[in-house]
């Protein structure tokens, strides 16, 4: 399916302004959350979504990624109150690498993708240090508006109030499809039928942790990528943006 663009979207002033089919209308700055499963294309679509609407994208997972890595070098500590109180964790943005988090005070990026990593931030993200001090800054973050975040609870726990919740799905195996080709671009070894199992098996336990479990917002609306472009998606969701 191809939505034409039909819509043209300024900010000016912290005022957003849709242009569609002639028709020009003003609202306020927005937050918008996308949440979804492992490799259902979330922060792709965040980033190009944010580009678009000249808002902000902020990556969650990228968040929990950064004390992920922290957890491993520290030998898989169990100490999370201690691991999330000697942390400080941010985000900057580069104009020729785009945004990256700094982790006491190094840039972690280029480490928060691999394979190590990628197995071990579900069971850290679902300690409850780790969310409690990941979602004061997502929240923190988001307070002045203009701000598109993806994660797996931005809709329900992170921003409930965010003016337009997504929930992004798509199947097993071309989640598993899309990992692959990410992991060949950054060089990390890894095959479609170990990523469908992985993929599988962190759906499980994202769904049902105790704390924060993955899950659509009551009034979130669905979006199954299945099969669409990046460039289909990204129109979808700047079409529902165009009738706020």
């Amino acid at each position: 399916m191809c939505i034409p663009p039909i819509y043209k979207i300024h900010i000016y002033d912290k005022i957003l302004f849709i242009k569609q089919q002639g028709r020009v209308t003003k609202m306020k700055p927005i937050n918008i959350a996308l949440d979804g499963p492992a490799a259902a294309g979330k922060s792709t679509i965040a980033k190009r979504v944010a580009a678009k609407l000249s808002m902000i994208y902020v990556d969650t997972g990228a968040m929990y990624r950064a004390i992920t890595y922290k957890y491993l070098q520290l030998n898989k500590t169990e100490d999370f109150s201690s691991l999330v109180q000697s942390s400080v964790l941010s985000l900057t943005y580069d104009e020729e690498k785009g945004q990256r988090v700094i982790l006491d005070n190094q840039d972690v990026t280029d480490y928060l993708r691999e394979n190590d990593v990628t197995n071990h931030v579900s069971y850290v993200a679902s300690k409850e240090p780790v969310r409690t001090f990941a979602v004061e800054k997502q929240q923190e973050l988001a307070e002045k508006k203009g701000i598109v975040m993806d994660g797996r609870d931005i809709g329900t726990v992170v921003l409930p109030e965010a003016e337009l919740k997504v929930y992004m799905i798509a199947s097993v195996e071309e989640r598993a499809i899309r990992r692959q080709k990410d992991n060949e671009l950054r060089g990390i070894q890894s095959n479609v039928e170990q990523l469908k199992q992985e993929i599988s098996d962190r759906d499980q336990y994202d769904m049902n942790r105790e704390i924060s479990p993955l899950k659509k917002a009551e009034d979130a609306i669905t979006i199954d990528t299945t099969g669409m472009s990046i460039e289909d998606v990204t129109n979808e969701i700047l079409n529902l943006v165009s009738k706020l």
